[in-house]
């Protein structure tokens, strides 16, 4: 057997192994946040927050730093938005097989969702809350997601006009990004968005919708 042929047996079972082993290296990752967030900075249990106003969110491990009291929250943007639950729904629609319209009793009577969350606002504040939600993906995959889709938009409320964030649709479908609607085991409060808000890991506060209420699935 000559060089090239040991190279091309080689290089076959190398591929192969990658392929066989990247489900159970994603599955691991979900399990241990720690494996996941290799090579980020390891942000020590009882860092104050105010170290970490500046700070990039993407690159951090945050899976030790305690989870910050409500109390200690600070807030920008719309606060005072009221909203009637008898009224309210959150539309799922766009590039969709089966548009939704869901009432929060629907929504929280979902799978839980829950995960500490490091929400940072550049020079102003920063807190890390443990957020209590659903998948954004199974809402997706309920109304039958196209397969060519690349972006969500998601729609909530800040002042006069329609506060509106768009994110590819892998970091939607691996759960970077899903909607709260408890925060510190406690219901979110209106200052925060009730009665949604959208918690998007490794990305700064003001991509954080609150008031949550639409769903858009795109394809550009």
């Amino acid at each position: 057997m000559d060089m090239i042929d040991r190279r091309r047996i080689l290089k076959f079972f190398l591929i192969g192994g990658v392929a066989a082993l990247t489900p159970f290296a994603n599955q691991a990752a979900r399990r241990h946040p720690v494996w996941a967030r290799s090579g980020r900075r390891v942000v020590a249990k009882e860092t104050p927050m105010a170290e970490l106003m500046h700070a990039n969110p993407a690159r951090l491990d945050t899976s030790n730093l305690e989870t910050t009291p409500l109390e200690e929250f600070d807030v920008m943007g719309e606060t005072t938005l009221e909203v009637d639950l008898e009224q309210w729904r959150l539309e799922v629609d766009g590039d969709v097989r089966k548009p939704y319209r869901f009432r929060l009793e629907e929504l929280m009577d979902r799978p839980r969702l829950e995960r500490n969350a490091l929400l940072i606002c550049p020079g102003f504040f920063a807190y890390n809350g443990w957020w209590t939600g659903f998948s954004v993906a199974e809402l997706l995959r309920q109304a039958g997601c196209s397969g060519t889709a690349t972006h969500v938009l998601f729609t909530g409320s800040r002042g006069f006009r329609k506060k509106k964030e768009r994110y590819p649709i892998d970091e939607v479908l691996d759960d970077k990004v899903f909607a709260a609607y408890r925060v510190n085991n406690q219901q979110l409060p209106q200052r925060h968005g009730f009665p949604l808000r959208l918690v998007a890991d490794d990305h700064e506060g003001i991509r954080w919708v609150k008031y949550l209420s639409g769903i858009t699935v795109e394809t550009r």
